[in-house]
């Protein structure tokens, strides 16, 4: 993760302590340019090697804990200014999904119960949106016949929005799917070998590179402005079919486009027809309202850096 990742201009008005909860991908990353940054850091993770990596970067104080429980709550020893709460799912489901997004969101809220907390951020997913047939979707659009994991995203989504005069600011970021250093399965499938990609390559795929996922939180945390809380969308805003991004992948690599088996996918996606939803997501609020942008343009343009930076 790059030092150089935000301008000075962003760092001088990030908030001076953030306590992190969920230090997996995007909260261990968060953390490492925070701490670049000169920001207090603390940590909250159920994985023992990821606290290991958060004191190692320097964090303050990492407490190894479940966040839906309240054990943790008279752990932390520091004051912090700001929170963001990046959990993911504790696996095991929909019920993995109620105990890390819902309860783990009704825990952080519960400590922060008398706190002086300047902003609350917490990322949620666009997997809220239901909708199919390529339409574009932003923040308004109905998320009512949400599957059941963004019905439970929706609700922890509420319960912040509902504790918004606790706040000087919140934020909830709906990410798009996330790429990056050491997370990008349909490259390592092909590297792999593999000519033959489970399911259909028609759907839109929304994109967002793992760094630009970082700048964005940094960006609202360092408004602190409750004028800008809200939800918004986090994505590159070019949504790309899976299969032009395989093919284009391919095309780096030296391969030959591969195939897509649609009789090869999990029973869950079979009921989709071998597919996700396809739809747009919209970031145009969040570009609007940040003046924010992303460092990747598109996916070519982090592909590039990724092959470039693993020597393909």
């Amino acid at each position: 993760m790059s030092e150089h990742l935000l301008p000075d201009a962003l760092v001088a008005n990030l908030p001076k302590s953030v306590l992190i909860f969920g230090c997996g991908y995007i909260g261990t990353a968060l953390a490492e340019v925070l701490l670049a940054a000169g920001v207090r850091v603390g940590g909250l993770t159920r994985n023992v090697e990821q606290a290991a990596r958060l004191r190692n970067l320097g964090a303050h104080e990492v407490i190894v804990a479940d966040l839906d429980s309240e054990a943790w709550h008279h752990q932390f020893s520091s004051v912090y200014e700001s929170v963001v709460n990046c959990v993911s799912s504790a696996g095991g489901g929909i019920d993995g999904y109620r105990k890390s997004y819902l309860e783990g969101q009704r825990s952080i809220l519960k400590w922060t119960t008398g706190r002086s907390i300047q902003s609350y951020l917490y990322t949620s997913s666009t997997s809220v949106y239901p909708q199919d047939g390529g339409v574009r979707v932003n923040e308004s659009t109905d998320t009512s016949d949400a599957p059941l994991t963004g019905q439970v995203l929706c609700e922890s989504e509420r319960l912040l929005a509902d504790a918004a005069d606790t706040f000087g600011a919140w934020y909830v970021l709906r990410l798009a799917g996330i790429y990056g250093p050491r997370r990008h399965y349909l490259l390592d499938l092909l590297r792999s070998g593999e000519s033959v990609i489970p399911g259909v390559g028609d759907y839109f795929l929304n994109l967002i590179h793992r760094d630009d996922v970082v700048r964005a939180i940094c960006t609202a945390l360092s408004s602190d402005k409750s004028a800008t809380s809200g939800i918004y969308n986090i994505s590159d805003d070019q949504p790309a079919l899976k299969a032009v991004l395989a093919a284009w992948l391919a095309e780096q690599l030296g391969l030959e486009s591969p195939r897509f088996d649609p009789k090869c996918v999990s029973p869950r996606l079979q009921r989709r027809g071998g597919r996700m939803p396809s739809r747009q997501v919209s970031s145009a609020k969040f570009r609007e309202t940040f003046v924010w942008s992303p460092q990747y343009e598109d996916f070519r343009a982090g592909y590039r850096d990724l092959l470039g930076m693993e020597q393909v």
